[in-house]
């Protein structure tokens, strides 16, 4: 925490120091109080008695009605997980991510972190400029306890639409709302708004600072390739899911791998084997078991630095 935020300042102590007039501070302070009350409302969402909801986001653009004219191997073992999982009392869905218009971040985060919003602001729900990532997928995601990643391997990486997924899911962690909602790109003032979170933020009350809607969630992770990369994409939804917020239990990801010394035509009998539908199985049971744990606990009680990003 800021320094300065360690003694509480007045108001008139902070419009001098951010520059602003009260009717600014009064925005700042609206949009802290909106986020301490969603920060509330992620705990009390949570219930011992309702059922697992579990996402399994499929990252594959193959498709047998498509061009390659064959279903994907990613996508058939996540069914095969989400089964499990059913059977293990969960209520699962399949996304298929290209199945939905998923429109490129705009890297707003990188210029202050208020300049990023939630909803996106840059393709604003509701409106004629919203994909469906706006629409449809972040309330998908927030309604869910656990996500269970699938991916081919591209180029050493994850797939074209699952890396959209990813970037866009930015929003998801830690945004707040427009400082100015009929100008949420005032570079200016929202430079002012993250400087208001830096200085006013209090690590013991969450939603005080930047949210991390993906905190508390569970994730799991199936790969899938032809040749390497299976390890770099692995750690890429690690390090990337895991910054977001979410737990990885053991034993949570996995790849089936086929061989270079094969066609490719060859990958479906190798990578949807027995052994890998057994490994898919696993990752089910430990992602359950992780969720029914997590149950027990407040999603604002795992920490991390509301002031930063």
């Amino acid at each position: 925490m800021n320094k300065m935020a360690s003694k509480k300042l007045s108001d008139q102590e902070l419009m001098k120091i951010l520059k602003v007039d009260a009717k600014k501070l009064g925005r700042f302070k609206q949009i802290q109080r909106e986020t301490i009350k969603e920060a509330e409302s992620m705990d009390k969402k949570k219930s011992k008695t309702k059922k697992i909801k579990v996402l399994g986001i499929s990252g594959s653009a193959r498709d047998k009605y498509d061009m390659a004219q064959e279903e994907s191997n990613s996508e058939e073992l996540l069914k095969v997980c989400l089964e499990h999982c059913k059977k293990l009392g969960a209520e699962t869905e399949l996304i298929k991510l290209r199945e939905f218009r998923i429109e490129h971040c705009k890297a707003c985060y990188s210029t202050t972190n208020t300049q990023c919003h939630f909803y996106c602001s840059c393709y604003p729900k509701g409106t004629p400029k919203a994909d469906d990532m706006s629409n449809i997928l972040y309330d998908k995601i927030l309604g869910a306890d656990c996500l269970i990643l699938a991916t081919p391997v591209n180029n050493f990486n994850v797939s074209t639409p699952l890396k959209a997924f990813m970037d866009r899911c930015i929003s998801l962690d830690g945004s707040l709302k427009p400082a100015n909602p009929k100008v949420p790109k005032d570079k200016e003032l929202n430079i002012k708004h993250m400087k208001f979170v830096e200085l006013t933020a209090d690590n013991s009350v969450p939603g005080s600072g930047m949210l991390r809607r993906f905190i508390g969630k569970v994730a799991g992770v199936i790969v899938t390739g032809h040749e390497e990369g299976a390890s770099m994409v692995i750690s890429n939804l690690f390090m990337t899911f895991n910054h977001f917020g979410m737990l990885f239990p053991p034993f949570s990801n996995m790849y089936a791998m086929s061989s270079v010394c094969n066609s490719t035509f060859a990958d479906k009998k190798i990578v949807l084997g027995e052994c890998y539908e057994g490994s898919t199985k696993l990752i089910a049971e430990n992602v359950m078991h992780a969720a029914k744990l997590v149950k027990n606990t407040k999603r604002t009680d795992w920490k991390y630095d509301y002031d930063s990003d």
